[in-house]
């Protein structure tokens, strides 16, 4: 992958912990550092770890499978974003059931929107991502955007409030990206290689 695709892959993994920060920033409605960084924090944190978790697991593997490699990554990005998409259409009720500065529910949160994270881990050692100093580089800068971006998103709400954030669909937004990166992978592969 290039460095542009893992940018773009991080945006769109990050694009649920920013969905979530709005809600949380509407919830909190003023600025409380503390948990807006400690919320921020672990997003980030967890949205690091899982691709590494993902990539190690699916590493130890990805020699018996590496004739259809492009299809699972396909397969697993499609899936994923899809997901995000149908998402993205849920009521705002659903978004705002949940006390955003609880421990508890930040790392709830923050385990429940890197999922996806595991998920393209593995498809990264499908595409061929190889060793830790491969790896490394992408988990840092999905782990650095879900961090700017929970932020972002947590100020985003507290300061614009429901009006503005409810038209920004940022699950629907990531979705259509981690379609088009799995789509990439599958052309590529089919055609280009």
């Amino acid at each position: 992958m290039t460095g542009l695709e893992i940018w773009l892959l991080a945006i769109g993994l990050a694009m649920d912990c920013f969905a979530v920060s709005i809600a949380s920033g509407i919830l909190l409605k003023k600025t409380r550092w503390k948990a807006m960084l400690t919320m921020a924090f672990f997003f980030g944190f967890f949205q690091a770890l899982m691709p590494l978790i993902g990539w190690a697991a699916a590493s130890l593997f990805s020699h018996l499978i590496e004739d259809i490699d492009h299809w699972v990554a396909f397969a697993i990005l499609s899936f994923l974003g899809g997901r995000m998409i149908r998402e993205s259409f849920k009521d705002e009720e659903e978004r705002h059931s949940f006390d955003p500065t609880r421990l508890k529910v930040i790392l709830a949160f923050a385990v429940a929107t890197s999922i996806d994270a595991l998920a393209v881990g593995v498809s990264f050692a499908f595409v061929g991502v190889q060793g830790v100093a491969g790896i490394l580089p992408a988990v840092g800068i999905i782990g650095f955007v879900s961090f700017v971006l929970s932020l972002t998103g947590l100020l985003f709400g507290i300061h614009c409030g429901g009006g503005i954030a409810r038209k920004i669909r940022a699950e629907l937004l990531g979705g259509i990206i981690l379609v088009i990166i799995g789509c990439k992978i599958l052309i590529e592969h089919l055609f280009f290689s």
